[in-house]
């Protein structure tokens, strides 16, 4: 029988977090029967089991959960561990995992990516898209070393710095260009293309047009932004589209847009990060990276503005 080893820890960690061997095992990028055999060498090493077995689900026993929660803080250690051996061995980042919301993520990494390679040769790029809450989870596990996403974000042992501000931009049908610019109450009358629960946009959006005590009339959900706007293209209604993706999105669609009255709604981005990580410096440049790219944005967007589509 072999002793605990840190690939023990990471193959249960997996599991304990999908709840699933053949998910874990694909995470953890073996098959499925070398994963049971590591969680089973594993129980035996301990003398008790850590999983019920039986059905799709892997449910952790009393045991599983306190050694999952003890393993995890573990992993945690060891990886900032190497986090500080890294920042301590050389300038730059040897690798950055960097956690990016859905609605940030198509518009900024492309230039971001770029300019990280550029600014750190031979730096590993491990970026990952989700929600807002898998981000949190994620970076409070260790899995990720920074997050971007919108502010504010859950204290928690976290800190960070903010990004960029930018507005929502009203997208309606081509063919109502020349209607008159909707307030918030105008809004809550109209069909609202939104994005489905879980989108911390979806959250803002509705904050602006349609406060709890008065939904709007007629919903309709979409995955991403990019359905929402085809979905205005075809008439089924309008939506609300953050600034940054306007010039991706509405390239080749049929429709207008329209900049709402003040107070126009907005969202704060920024980039999060634990408050034990010793890569803070090297995170403030990657955020620098982050606001100077959104500075050259900007300056192609004030051209942009001039377009007769912009009411």
């Amino acid at each position: 029988m072999t002793a605990l080893s840190m690939r023990h820890l990471r193959y249960f960690d997996a599991l304990a977090r999908h709840g699933h061997f053949g998910r874990a095992a694909e995470d953890c990028a073996i098959s499925q029967p070398a994963l049971s055999t590591q969680i089973r060498d594993l129980e035996e090493l301990l003398g008790a089991p850590l999983i019920e077995r039986g059905g799709r689900q892997a449910r952790l026993t009393h045991l599983g959960e306190e050694f999952a929660s003890r393993a995890r803080a573990i992993l945690q250690a060891v990886d900032e561990l190497e986090d500080f051996a890294r920042a301590r061995s050389g300038p730059g980042l040897g690798r950055l995992r960097l956690g990016i919301i859905p609605t940030v993520a198509p518009y900024l990494l492309p230039d971001l990516m770029t300019a990280l390679q550029r600014h750190f040769p031979g730096i590993e790029l491990r970026p990952r898209e989700a929600v807002t809450q898998k981000l949190i989870d994620e970076l409070q596990d260790g899995r990720l070393d920074a997050a971007i996403l919108a502010l504010p974000a859950p204290e928690n042992g976290l800190t960070g710095t903010l990004l960029f501000e930018e507005e929502f931009v009203l997208v309606r049908p081509a063919e109502e260009a020349d209607h008159p610019v909707p307030n918030a109450e105008g809004l809550r009358t109209m069909r609202l293309l939104l994005l489905e629960e879980g989108h911390c946009f979806r959250e803002q959006a509705l904050a602006f047009c349609a406060p709890a005590q008065n939904p709007p009339r007629d919903l309709i959900e979409g995955s991403s932004l990019s359905t929402l706007v085809q979905m205005v293209s075809a008439g089924i209604g309008v939506t609300l589209v953050p600034e940054m993706a306007l010039s991706v999105e509405t390239r080749s669609a049929r429709v207008a847009l329209q900049r709402l009255a003040q107070p126009r709604p907005t969202r704060s981005i920024g980039m999060v990060w634990r408050n034990s990580t010793p890569l803070v410096a090297e995170l403030r440049e990657v955020a620098a990276m982050v606001q100077e790219i959104r500075r050259e944005e900007i300056r192609r967007e004030e051209v942009r503005r001039a377009h007769p589509r912009f009411a």
